[in-house]
C-alpha cells in the first residue's frame, strides 16, 4: 500500500553539531575505557509526541511498531521518504503519556516539520522539547556510581526505568563497556550529575559518537539523509524495522528489499588513517578494482584512541570480498575493516 507522498524537497536543517564537537583527548578515552565517564550530548534533539492519537500517528509514519511500544522499553525506528530512503533515525520510548523521540539534532527541525504536515486530523502534536531536557550518556564502569543515585537500573538492552530525573535507558555495550542514556528535565538531571561528581569523569560528547560506532548502531545525520534504505544501515538486524506492521512511507521499497533478496549493501565497522576533515559522514569510498565509481559511503565517523578515525561505512558486500577499499578515491587512504559486535544475516 502506498503511503502519502511527502513534498519533493530535500531536508534543510541547522548546522551539524557533530562537526563542532572537540575530539576526545587521551584522558577522555582513559576515563571511559579504564573507569567510568559521562557526557552531556548536544548532538541529539528530542521530539515529544502528545495526544490520544500520537502512537497511532507515529505508527503510520515510522518503520517500527510504535502502537505497542512497551512502557519499560525503547526501540530504534526510522523515518523514510516515499522511495524508502531514511530521512532520520530515532530511539523511541514512552515517558508517562508522552512518546519521546531522540534524533540527530542537525535534522530535527526539518524532520519535525515534515512529520507535522501529515498529522492532519489526528489528535497528536509534535513538540521540540530539546531546550527543556538534558541528554546524558554514561559509559564504562558506571554501574556502581549510578546505583548510588538511582533506585533501579535497567538490565537488558533497550530496557528503561523511569525516575524523577527522567528515563534511564540501557544501550548496547560498545568496546566491551556498559552504556546508559539519561533523558529528563534539566534541573533534575543536573542534580543527579552533581551527586555523581568525583565518582565518574565528565568527557567530551564526541566520545559518545565513538561508542555508538563501536556498538554498530548507525545514526542518520544531515550529511547522509535520504541515502540509505534501512537494511543498508543494518536497521533490520538491530530491530529498527517491523516487517509485520502496517504501511508507512517507503514501506513497499523496504519490504521488497527484504523479501526479494536484494540486500547487497550493508554497514561495516572500519578505521582509517586520516583526519576528521577527510573522513566524515557522506564521503564516498572506492574499491581498488573499480576506481571509477564509489562502492560505499561513510555513515558515521569519530576520532579513534589509536589515531585516525573509526567509521561506520555503508558498502557493497562484494567490495569486502577481495581487494581494498579507500577513502575518497581509489588512491586514497585504505580502510581497515573490523568485526561488528553482532552478526549479519547471510544474503542470497
Amino acid at each position: 500500500m502506498n503511503s502519502p507522498l511527502a513534498p519533493a524537497t530535500t531536508l534543510s536543517s541547522s548546522p551539524a553539531v557533530q562537526a563542532d564537537l572537540p575530539a576526545p583527548t587521551a584522558a577522555d578515552f582513559d576515563a571511559a575505557l579504564k573507569g567510568g565517564a559521562y557526557a552531556i550530548l548536544p548532538q541529539f534533539g528530542v521530539i515529544d509526541a502528545n495526544g490520544e492519537d500520537a502512537a497511532t500517528f507515529l505508527h503510520s509514519q515510522l518503520t517500527n511498531d510504535i502502537q505497542h511500544l512497551d512502557v519499560a522499553g525503547a526501540r530504534l525506528a526510522g523515518y523514510c521518504s516515499a522511495k524508502g530512503r531514511l530521512l532520520a533515525s530515532f530511539l523511541v520510548w514512552k515517558s508517562a503519556e508522552t512518546i519521546r523521540l531522540l534524533i540527530s539534532k542537525d535534522v530535527q527541525a526539518a524532520v519535525q516539520k515534515r512529520l507535522s504536515m501529515f498529522v492532519l486530523r489526528a489528535k497528536a502534536k509534535l513538540v521540540d522539547d530539546s531546550d527543556k531536557l538534558l541528554v546524558v550518556g554514561f559509559a564504562g564502569d558506571v554501574r556502581g556510581a549510578l546505583s548510588g543515585v538511582f533506585d533501579a537500573l535497567p538490565d537488558g538492552v533497550h530496557v528503561k526505568v523511569d525516575d524523577t530525573a527522567g528515563s534511564l535507558i540501557r544501550l548496547p555495550d560498545a568496546a566491551g563497556r556498559l552504556r546508559y542514556l539519561l533523558v529528563g528535565p534539566k534541573d533534575a538531571v543536573e542534580a543527579k550529575l552533581a551527586a555523581l561528581d568525583g565518582k565518574i569523569a565528565r568527557v567530551t560528547p564526541a566520545l559518545w559518537d565513538w561508542f555508538d560506532i563501536h556498538a554498530g548502531e548507525p545514526r542518520v545525520t544531515q550529511a547522509v539523509s535520504e541515502q540509505f534504505v534501512p537494511q543498508m544501515i543494518n536497521f533490520d538486524v538491530l530491530g529498527g524495522v517491523n516487517f509485520k506492521k502496517g504501511c508507512y512511507p517507503g514501506q513497499e521499497v523496504v519490504a521488497r528489499s527484504q523479501y526479494r533478496g536484494t540486500i547487497k549493501r550493508r554497514t561495516a565497522l572500519a578505521s582509517v588513517a586520516a583526519g576528521r576533515d577527510a573522513a566524515r559522514p557522506g564521503v564516498e569510498l572506492f574499491h581498488s578494482d573499480d576506481p571509477g565509481q564509489p562502492c560505499g559511503m561513510i555513515v558515521n565517523a569519530a576520532a579513534s584512541p589509536e589515531g585516525g578515525v573509526d567509521l561506520l561505512t555503508e558498502i557493497k558486500l562484494a567490495a569486502l570480498e577481495a581487494g581494498s577499499v579507500h577513502l575518497g578515491a581509489a588512491d586514497g587512504p585504505a580502510l581497515r575493516f573490523l568485526p561488528l559486535p553482532y552478526a549479519l544475516p547471510t544474503e542470497v
